[in-house]
């Protein structure tokens, strides 16, 4: 069954499908390939905690051992034979061989970077279901509703559910791209492509001080259009804007040469990866003009984010994949609305502590071979989810 409206420029029209409620072994059947696709999950969660540990270690021993060789250069406009091989630290302001050009709009720019963005004008399907049962019957009542909108990828309206009055473009006309300066430096010193990938903090680009490169294409903005009518875009209409990132020039109109802080090996005239003891890679760049000391810092703060942020994603792999391999549970009793509510309560639950105490076993684990008595009190806290739960169990259900 489906019902369509038009409200303005947004469409809708709601389908509603229907199916036989699936059997208990049907619903048993369907738990069964959860739990396979939960044991990989919770196998994955072992994996990434151990893995995480050894990487944020050697991470900061390697920090560690770079903050105690580092040589702070005295002149970033000369190269100094004494520190060939070794790791120094410079900051200077960035500066390239020749502007970036997008001869096809006119375009020119002293940076590092320069990005084409283009964006389609399109149709974009909008999907909002709900189930019920009915009549002893699954129904699920879908609502589709279509908007134009601005797009940086070609959306496939061949796979919307109603393409008839809403077909976009099969690709754009323009594409987006991205140039890069190849030869960037920082006073005398050449940056390598892992130092030049790093420069990514990409600013718009302002269009106010351009013409119209041609007939089809109007400035609105910091916009080129390719339109009629920019105010009142048709389906398959272009609009293209840019962004730069390290400026490596003095321009009246964006200011100053971007400055950059470095760490990284010196080789020759070129600043390259240095490999640590403890089997690390330091390259290390940062915008500004930051001491040796600011720079570590910010490196291990960044290793403790990205440490926690994994320690969370393992932990949650844990927790579904635990969640899943114990869902059969719920099936065998899924007829008993009482006591499904409850028994769905009892395994979340169990999931929790389960998942809290591996998770911080697993840490201590890994952290086993580096810090052994950090690692046996991590080892004792995972006990303590499971002493916490079995505390609230009453006596006679312990016995």
């Amino acid at each position: 069954f489906q019902q369509f409206s038009d409200t303005g420029s947004r469409k809708e029209h709601v389908k509603i499908t229907s199916e036989s409620k699936p059997g208990f072994l049907e619903r048993l059947s369907e738990t069964s390939g959860g739990m396979l696709m939960g044991l990989v999950t919770f196998l994955l969660a072992f994996y990434l905690l151990f893995t995480n540990e050894g990487r944020a270690l050697r991470t900061a021993k390697s920090l560690d051992e770079g903050l105690s060789l580092v040589v702070p250069l005295d002149s970033i406009h000369s190269i100094s034979q004494q520190n060939e091989g070794r790791l120094v630290h410079l900051s200077g302001a960035l500066s390239t061989s020749k502007p970036l050009f997008d001869p096809s709009y006119g375009l020119s720019i002293q940076a590092v970077k320069l990005k084409r963005s283009v964006e389609m004008y399109q149709w974009v399907e909008y999907e909002d279901s709900k189930e019920y049962e009915e009549n002893g019957e699954i129904k699920k009542e879908t609502k589709y509703s279509y908007n134009t909108e601005w797009k940086s990828e070609v959306v496939n309206s061949r796979n919307f559910d109603r393409e008839i009055g809403h077909k976009n473009p099969s690709a754009m006309a323009v594409e987006s791209f991205t140039a890069v300066s190849p030869n960037v430096q920082v006073g005398s010193f050449v940056l390598s492509k892992g130092l030049v990938d790093k420069i990514d903090d990409f600013k718009r680009l302002s269009l106010s001080n351009l013409e119209d490169p041609h007939a089809d294409v109007t400035r609105g903005g910091d916009y080129f259009y390719h339109s009629e009518n920019p105010r009142r875009p048709e389906v398959g209409d272009l609009r293209v804007s840019f962004f730069y990132a390290g400026l490596s020039g003095d321009d009246p109109h964006l200011g100053s040469a971007d400055k950059m802080t470095v760490i990284a090996r010196q080789r020759g005239d070129q600043l390259v990866p240095y490999h640590t003891k403890s089997g690390d890679v330091l390259e290390i760049l940062h915008p500004g003009d930051l001491s040796v000391e600011e720079v570590f810092q910010k490196e291990h703060q960044s290793n403790a984010m990205k440490t926690w942020a994994l320690r969370a994603a393992g932990w949650l792999s844990m927790f579904v994949g635990i969640s899943l391999m114990t869902r059969i549970f719920y099936t065998l009793v899924d007829c008993f609305p009482v006591v499904r509510d409850l028994v769905n309560i009892g395994l979340k639950a169990f999931a929790f502590c389960v998942a809290t105490s591996l998770s911080l076993l697993t840490i201590s684990v890994g952290w086993l071979f580096y810090r052994p008595l950090w690692a046996l009190l991590i080892g004792l806290l995972s006990v303590v989810p499971i002493v916490v739960a079995r505390s609230r169990v009453p006596p006679k259900k312990q016995q």
